[in-house]
């Protein structure tokens, strides 16, 4: 399956797909102002503050390329630990808290077939606090061969929009792009019933790099 990114020249800036609504207007208002500072000190204020922000929107977006790593279950995010916490039915849920400076696309964290999409209405207060539980968000199952595995995009007081890649039905690959949380926002993986945790409260993730389990 190809990568679900927007394409660039060699080089060239790689972006997210599901940027463009945010990204364009923004681009397209630094560039005319830009042009029209030339002519106006009233444009040159302006240019400033909207070529800040273009250039903030293509640090926001950037979906870099990732040598994955091997391994059962692997990050699906880049952000850092926000708790782990045993479930009810004996899973372990990791809660990975993404900061507006990170990364926004999510990786499969294992591979498998992606058995549900389930997009359910809500809230959008900060993704750290403990009410985002009732955040809007989009639920994922992947049949795997640890059996199913959950994986929850929760959106946050910025994010206010998610953006899966594929549909139901899907085979991915481990570390294969699968959705964007646009800025800041929080994504939860469920691990089976003994399934040790090899991360930290604390510690820094990167989606597709970063190592959950441990052997």
């Amino acid at each position: 399956m190809p990568d679900s990114h927007t394409s660039a020249p060699r080089g060239g800036v790689r972006l997210a797909r599901g940027a463009s609504p945010w990204l364009l207007p923004t681009v397209a208002t630094a560039a005319l102002s830009l042009t029209r500072a030339r002519r106006s000190g009233r444009w040159a204020a302006v240019a400033v503050p909207t070529t800040a922000l273009a250039a903030g929107m293509l640090w926001f977006f950037r979906d870099p390329e990732r040598e994955i790593t091997q391994g059962r279950v692997i990050s699906p995010a880049d952000g850092v630990v926000q708790s782990i916490m045993p479930w009810k039915d004996g899973r372990t849920r990791v809660a990975i808290f993404m900061s507006p400076l990170n990364v926004h696309v999510n990786r499969a964290p294992l591979a498998g077939t992606v058995t549900s999409v389930e997009h359910i209405p809500g809230g959008f207060v900060p993704a750290f606090n403990k009410e985002s539980e009732n955040n809007e968000r989009v639920v994922w199952h992947f049949d795997t061969e640890l059996g199913d595995i959950e994986m929850v995009q929760i959106a946050g007081a910025v994010a206010r929009r998610i953006v899966p890649y594929v549909p139901q039905g899907t085979k991915l690959e481990q570390g294969e792009r699968i959705g964007l949380i646009r800025f800041g926002s929080r994504v939860d993986i469920y691990l089976p019933e003994g399934i040790d945790v090899a991360v930290e409260v604390g510690q820094a993730t990167t989606a597709g790099v970063t190592r959950i389990d441990r052997d």
